[in-house]
Protein backbone atom coordinates (compact mmCIF):
# COMPACT_ATOMS: atom_id res chain seq x y z
CA UNK A 1 0.00 0.00 0.00
CA UNK A 2 1.27 3.50 -0.86
CA UNK A 3 2.41 5.61 2.13
CA UNK A 4 -0.16 8.26 1.30
CA UNK A 5 -2.96 5.71 1.46
CA UNK A 6 -2.14 4.89 5.10
CA UNK A 7 -1.22 8.23 6.63
CA UNK A 8 -1.88 7.23 10.23
CA UNK A 9 0.37 4.19 9.99
CA UNK A 10 3.04 6.33 8.30
CA UNK A 11 3.19 8.66 11.30
CA UNK A 12 2.99 5.77 13.76
CA UNK A 13 6.04 4.15 12.15
CA UNK A 14 7.84 7.48 12.31
CA UNK A 15 7.05 7.81 16.01
CA UNK A 16 8.48 4.32 16.54
CA UNK A 17 11.64 5.48 14.73
CA UNK A 18 11.27 2.93 11.99
CA UNK A 19 13.26 4.14 8.94
CA UNK A 20 10.81 2.66 6.45
CA UNK A 21 10.12 4.65 3.33
CA UNK A 22 9.80 8.39 2.69
CA UNK A 23 10.05 11.03 5.41
CA UNK A 24 6.61 12.43 6.31
CA UNK A 25 5.97 16.14 6.01
CA UNK A 26 3.59 18.79 7.27
CA UNK A 27 2.79 22.41 6.40
CA UNK A 28 0.80 25.12 8.13
CA UNK A 29 -0.14 28.32 6.36
CA UNK A 30 -1.09 31.87 7.26
CA UNK A 31 -4.07 33.08 5.19
CA UNK A 32 -1.97 34.80 2.48
CA UNK A 33 0.37 31.80 2.16
CA UNK A 34 -2.59 29.43 2.00
CA UNK A 35 -4.19 31.42 -0.80
CA UNK A 36 -0.88 31.39 -2.67
CA UNK A 37 -0.52 27.63 -2.28
CA UNK A 38 -4.14 27.05 -3.30
CA UNK A 39 -3.57 29.08 -6.47
CA UNK A 40 -1.10 26.41 -7.53
CA UNK A 41 -2.31 23.17 -5.88
CA UNK A 42 -6.07 23.75 -5.57
CA UNK A 43 -8.43 23.03 -2.69
CA UNK A 44 -8.91 21.53 -0.18
CA UNK A 45 -5.22 22.11 0.32
CA UNK A 46 -4.60 19.48 3.00
CA UNK A 47 -5.98 16.81 0.67
CA UNK A 48 -4.19 18.13 -2.40
CA UNK A 49 -0.91 17.90 -0.48
CA UNK A 50 -1.69 14.48 1.07
CA UNK A 51 -0.84 15.75 4.54
CA UNK A 52 -0.52 12.73 6.87
CA UNK A 53 -0.97 14.92 9.97
CA UNK A 54 -4.31 16.68 10.44
CA UNK A 55 -4.74 19.24 13.21
CA UNK A 56 -7.63 21.20 14.68
CA UNK A 57 -8.85 22.24 18.10
CA UNK A 58 -11.90 23.40 20.02
CA UNK A 59 -13.28 26.64 18.62
CA UNK A 60 -12.68 30.05 20.17
CA UNK A 61 -14.83 33.14 19.95
CA UNK A 62 -11.68 34.71 18.51
CA UNK A 63 -10.50 32.56 15.56
CA UNK A 64 -6.75 32.15 15.19
CA UNK A 65 -6.97 34.25 12.02
CA UNK A 66 -9.71 36.84 12.46
CA UNK A 67 -10.29 38.98 9.37
CA UNK A 68 -10.93 42.61 10.40
CA UNK A 69 -13.48 42.86 7.58
CA UNK A 70 -15.60 40.32 9.44
CA UNK A 71 -14.69 40.88 13.09
CA UNK A 72 -13.67 44.54 13.26
CA UNK A 73 -10.26 45.94 14.17
CA UNK A 74 -10.25 44.40 17.66
CA UNK A 75 -11.87 41.32 19.15
CA UNK A 76 -12.03 39.88 22.66
CA UNK A 77 -11.52 36.16 23.25
CA UNK A 78 -13.31 34.02 25.87
CA UNK A 79 -10.65 34.83 28.47
CA UNK A 80 -11.35 38.55 28.08
CA UNK A 81 -8.12 39.39 26.23
CA UNK A 82 -8.58 41.99 23.48
CA UNK A 83 -6.73 41.26 20.22
CA UNK A 84 -5.96 43.29 17.15
CA UNK A 85 -7.15 41.55 13.98
CA UNK A 86 -5.30 41.14 10.70
CA UNK A 87 -5.71 39.82 7.18
CA UNK A 88 -2.16 38.47 7.26
CA UNK A 89 -1.58 36.89 10.68
CA UNK A 90 -3.16 36.07 14.03
CA UNK A 91 -2.99 39.65 15.30
CA UNK A 92 -1.63 40.69 18.69
CA UNK A 93 -2.97 40.85 22.25
CA UNK A 94 -3.52 44.56 22.89
CA UNK A 95 -5.74 44.47 25.99
CA UNK A 96 -4.74 42.19 28.89
CA UNK A 97 -7.69 41.12 31.06
CA UNK A 98 -5.75 41.10 34.35
CA UNK A 99 -4.44 44.64 35.01
CA UNK A 100 -3.35 43.72 38.54
CA UNK A 101 -1.59 40.77 40.17
CA UNK A 102 -4.80 39.19 41.41
CA UNK A 103 -7.50 36.78 40.29
CA UNK A 104 -10.03 38.39 42.58
CA UNK A 105 -13.24 38.94 40.61
CA UNK A 106 -11.95 36.99 37.58
CA UNK A 107 -13.81 33.91 36.31
CA UNK A 108 -12.13 31.51 33.89
CA UNK A 109 -14.24 30.60 30.85
CA UNK A 110 -16.29 27.41 30.81
CA UNK A 111 -14.22 24.60 29.23
CA UNK A 112 -17.41 22.63 28.49
CA UNK A 113 -19.13 25.37 26.45
CA UNK A 114 -20.96 23.63 23.61
CA UNK A 115 -19.71 25.94 20.82
CA UNK A 116 -16.15 24.71 21.41
CA UNK A 117 -16.88 21.14 20.29
CA UNK A 118 -19.74 21.28 17.77
CA UNK A 119 -17.48 20.71 14.75
CA UNK A 120 -15.28 17.93 16.10
CA UNK A 121 -17.43 14.83 15.54
CA UNK A 122 -17.55 15.40 11.79
CA UNK A 123 -13.93 16.57 11.61
CA UNK A 124 -12.61 13.46 13.36
CA UNK A 125 -14.82 11.12 11.32
CA UNK A 126 -13.75 12.57 7.97
CA UNK A 127 -10.05 12.23 8.83
CA UNK A 128 -9.95 8.83 10.49
CA UNK A 129 -7.35 7.55 8.01
CA UNK A 130 -4.94 10.31 9.03
CA UNK A 131 -3.00 11.00 12.21
CA UNK A 132 -5.30 13.40 14.06
CA UNK A 133 -3.98 15.88 16.62
CA UNK A 134 -6.28 18.15 18.62
CA UNK A 135 -4.91 21.42 19.99
CA UNK A 136 -5.91 21.65 23.65
CA UNK A 137 -4.65 25.16 24.45
CA UNK A 138 -1.74 27.05 25.96
CA UNK A 139 -0.42 27.66 29.45
CA UNK A 140 2.45 30.13 29.94
CA UNK A 141 1.68 31.79 26.62
CA UNK A 142 -1.97 32.25 27.58
CA UNK A 143 -0.88 33.79 30.89
CA UNK A 144 1.23 36.34 29.00
CA UNK A 145 -1.79 37.27 26.89
CA UNK A 146 -3.95 37.72 30.00
CA UNK A 147 -1.47 39.69 32.06
CA UNK A 148 0.98 41.13 29.52
CA UNK A 149 4.49 39.73 29.08
CA UNK A 150 6.36 42.41 31.05
CA UNK A 151 3.87 42.33 33.92
CA UNK A 152 3.88 38.54 34.12
CA UNK A 153 7.69 38.39 34.11
CA UNK A 154 7.62 40.83 37.04
CA UNK A 155 5.00 38.69 38.79
CA UNK A 156 7.23 35.62 38.53
CA UNK A 157 9.70 37.40 40.83
CA UNK A 158 7.56 39.78 42.90
CA UNK A 159 4.18 37.99 43.00
CA UNK A 160 5.01 34.30 42.55
CA UNK A 161 1.85 33.19 44.36
CA UNK A 162 -0.30 34.99 41.82
CA UNK A 163 1.70 33.63 38.88
CA UNK A 164 1.32 30.12 40.29
CA UNK A 165 -2.43 30.56 40.83
CA UNK A 166 -2.91 31.88 37.28
CA UNK A 167 -1.05 28.94 35.78
CA UNK A 168 -3.00 26.56 38.04
CA UNK A 169 -6.27 27.95 36.72
CA UNK A 170 -5.11 27.65 33.13
CA UNK A 171 -3.84 24.10 33.66
CA UNK A 172 -7.21 23.12 35.10
CA UNK A 173 -8.93 24.60 32.04
CA UNK A 174 -6.72 22.51 29.75
CA UNK A 175 -7.16 19.35 31.80
CA UNK A 176 -10.94 19.71 31.78
CA UNK A 177 -10.85 20.36 28.02
CA UNK A 178 -8.78 17.22 27.51
CA UNK A 179 -11.11 15.08 29.61
CA UNK A 180 -14.04 16.15 27.45
CA UNK A 181 -12.13 15.48 24.23
CA UNK A 182 -11.03 12.02 25.37
CA UNK A 183 -14.58 11.13 26.35
CA UNK A 184 -16.26 12.30 23.16
CA UNK A 185 -13.94 12.02 20.16
CA UNK A 186 -11.66 9.59 18.33
CA UNK A 187 -8.18 10.99 17.62
CA UNK A 188 -4.54 10.03 18.07
CA UNK A 189 -2.88 12.80 20.08
CA UNK A 190 -3.05 16.19 21.73
CA UNK A 191 -1.13 19.30 20.72
CA UNK A 192 -0.01 21.93 23.23
CA UNK A 193 0.99 25.39 21.99
CA UNK A 194 3.18 27.17 24.53
CA UNK A 195 6.10 29.36 23.47
CA UNK A 196 9.03 29.47 25.92
CA UNK A 197 11.91 30.71 23.79
CA UNK A 198 13.42 33.84 22.36
CA UNK A 199 15.83 33.51 19.47
CA UNK A 200 18.73 33.11 21.91
CA UNK A 201 17.39 31.44 25.06
CA UNK A 202 14.37 30.77 27.26
CA UNK A 203 12.17 33.75 27.97
CA UNK A 204 12.36 32.91 31.69
CA UNK A 205 15.04 31.08 33.63
CA UNK A 206 15.15 27.27 33.61
CA UNK A 207 14.68 27.40 37.39
CA UNK A 208 11.46 29.38 37.11
CA UNK A 209 10.27 27.24 34.20
CA UNK A 210 10.81 24.08 36.23
CA UNK A 211 9.04 25.53 39.25
CA UNK A 212 6.03 27.13 37.55
CA UNK A 213 5.45 25.36 34.25
CA UNK A 214 6.95 21.88 34.34
CA UNK A 215 4.62 20.53 37.07
CA UNK A 216 1.57 21.66 35.08
CA UNK A 217 2.91 20.12 31.87
CA UNK A 218 3.51 16.90 33.80
CA UNK A 219 -0.21 16.73 34.58
CA UNK A 220 -1.20 17.51 30.99
CA UNK A 221 1.16 14.97 29.46
CA UNK A 222 0.22 12.33 32.04
CA UNK A 223 -3.51 12.68 31.36
CA UNK A 224 -2.87 12.25 27.63
CA UNK A 225 -0.76 9.14 28.23
CA UNK A 226 -3.36 7.66 30.58
CA UNK A 227 -5.84 7.96 27.73
CA UNK A 228 -3.56 6.42 25.13
CA UNK A 229 -2.76 9.64 23.26
CA UNK A 230 0.56 11.00 22.05
CA UNK A 231 1.76 14.49 22.96
CA UNK A 232 2.86 17.12 20.41
CA UNK A 233 4.33 20.31 21.87
CA UNK A 234 4.86 23.54 19.95
CA UNK A 235 7.30 26.09 21.33
CA UNK A 236 9.03 28.68 19.19
CA UNK A 237 12.54 29.87 19.90
CA UNK A 238 15.54 28.32 21.63
CA UNK A 239 14.28 25.80 24.17
CA UNK A 240 17.46 23.70 24.22
CA UNK A 241 17.84 23.97 28.00
CA UNK A 242 14.54 22.20 28.69
CA UNK A 243 14.34 19.59 25.94
CA UNK A 244 15.61 16.99 28.40
CA UNK A 245 12.84 17.97 30.80
CA UNK A 246 10.23 17.53 28.07
CA UNK A 247 11.63 14.09 27.29
CA UNK A 248 11.42 13.17 30.98
CA UNK A 249 7.75 14.21 30.99
CA UNK A 250 7.01 11.88 28.09
CA UNK A 251 6.86 14.21 25.10
CA UNK A 252 6.50 12.45 21.73
CA UNK A 253 6.79 15.24 19.10
CA UNK A 254 8.70 18.52 19.49
CA UNK A 255 7.81 21.35 17.11
CA UNK A 256 8.82 23.56 15.25
CA UNK A 257 12.64 23.28 15.49
CA UNK A 258 13.72 26.72 14.32
CA UNK A 259 17.21 26.22 12.86
CA UNK A 260 17.95 29.93 13.35
CA UNK A 261 17.55 29.35 17.11
CA UNK A 262 18.66 25.77 17.84
CA UNK A 263 21.31 23.29 16.70
CA UNK A 264 19.31 20.59 14.92
CA UNK A 265 22.21 18.18 14.54
CA UNK A 266 22.95 18.35 18.29
CA UNK A 267 19.30 17.82 19.16
CA UNK A 268 19.17 14.77 16.91
CA UNK A 269 22.31 13.30 18.51
CA UNK A 270 21.21 13.98 22.08
CA UNK A 271 17.49 13.26 21.93
CA UNK A 272 16.80 11.57 18.61
CA UNK A 273 16.22 8.19 20.25
CA UNK A 274 13.55 9.63 22.53
CA UNK A 275 11.76 12.28 20.45
CA UNK A 276 10.24 12.74 17.05
CA UNK A 277 11.22 16.16 15.71
CA UNK A 278 8.86 18.17 13.52
CA UNK A 279 10.15 21.26 11.69
CA UNK A 280 13.62 22.40 10.70
CA UNK A 281 13.27 24.22 7.35
CA UNK A 282 14.60 27.81 7.79
CA UNK A 283 11.79 30.35 7.46
CA UNK A 284 13.61 33.57 8.32
CA UNK A 285 16.26 33.27 5.61
CA UNK A 286 16.09 30.39 3.16
CA UNK A 287 12.39 30.32 2.30
CA UNK A 288 12.22 34.10 2.01
CA UNK A 289 15.54 34.96 0.36
CA UNK A 290 16.88 31.72 -1.12
CA UNK A 291 16.33 30.41 -4.63
CA UNK A 292 14.20 27.32 -5.35
CA UNK A 293 17.19 25.06 -5.83
CA UNK A 294 18.57 26.14 -2.44
CA UNK A 295 15.23 25.21 -0.90
CA UNK A 296 15.18 21.82 -2.60
CA UNK A 297 18.77 21.12 -1.52
CA UNK A 298 18.02 21.89 2.12
CA UNK A 299 14.87 19.77 2.11
CA UNK A 300 16.87 16.82 0.74
CA UNK A 301 19.56 17.34 3.38
CA UNK A 302 17.06 17.43 6.22
CA UNK A 303 15.32 14.29 4.99
CA UNK A 304 18.66 12.48 5.05
CA UNK A 305 20.26 13.95 8.18
CA UNK A 306 17.18 14.26 10.39
CA UNK A 307 14.92 11.58 8.95
CA UNK A 308 17.25 8.84 7.84
CA UNK A 309 16.53 6.70 10.89
CA UNK A 310 12.93 7.73 11.50
CA UNK A 311 11.73 10.11 14.18
CA UNK A 312 11.39 13.14 11.92
CA UNK A 313 8.56 15.01 10.18
CA UNK A 314 9.75 17.66 7.74
CA UNK A 315 8.11 21.05 8.20
CA UNK A 316 9.08 24.74 8.09
CA UNK A 317 10.39 26.23 11.33
CA UNK A 318 7.21 28.26 11.70
CA UNK A 319 3.87 28.77 9.92
CA UNK A 320 4.42 29.76 6.29
CA UNK A 321 3.92 33.51 5.96
CA UNK A 322 3.10 35.97 3.18
CA UNK A 323 6.79 36.71 2.53
CA UNK A 324 7.54 33.28 1.02
CA UNK A 325 7.61 33.55 -2.82
CA UNK A 326 5.45 31.11 -4.75
CA UNK A 327 8.45 29.52 -6.47
CA UNK A 328 10.03 28.72 -3.09
CA UNK A 329 6.74 27.45 -1.73
CA UNK A 330 6.45 25.08 -4.67
CA UNK A 331 10.08 23.94 -4.29
CA UNK A 332 9.52 23.24 -0.58
CA UNK A 333 6.30 21.30 -1.03
CA UNK A 334 7.26 19.36 -4.15
CA UNK A 335 10.66 18.30 -2.78
CA UNK A 336 9.11 17.32 0.57
CA UNK A 337 6.65 15.08 -1.27
CA UNK A 338 9.34 13.35 -3.33
CA UNK A 339 9.84 9.74 -2.13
Amino acid sequence: MNQRQCSREWIERTLRHEPSGPVPYNFSFSPPAQRLAESHYGTPLEDRLDLPLRMVGPKSVKPLYADPGEYGETLADEFGVVWSTSERDRGSPVGPCLPESTLSGYTFPDPSAAYRFAHLDEWCALRQGHYRLLWVGDLWERATFMRGMEALMTDVVLAPGFADALLRGLADYLLQTMALLFDRFAFEGIAVSDDYGTQQALVLSPTHWRKLIKPRLAEIYALAKQNGRTVFHHSCGNVTEIVGDLVDLGLDLLHPLQPEAMDLAWLKREFGKHLTFCGGVPTQTLLVHGCPEDVRREVRRLKTDMGGDGGYILEPGITLQADVPLENLIALIDEAREP
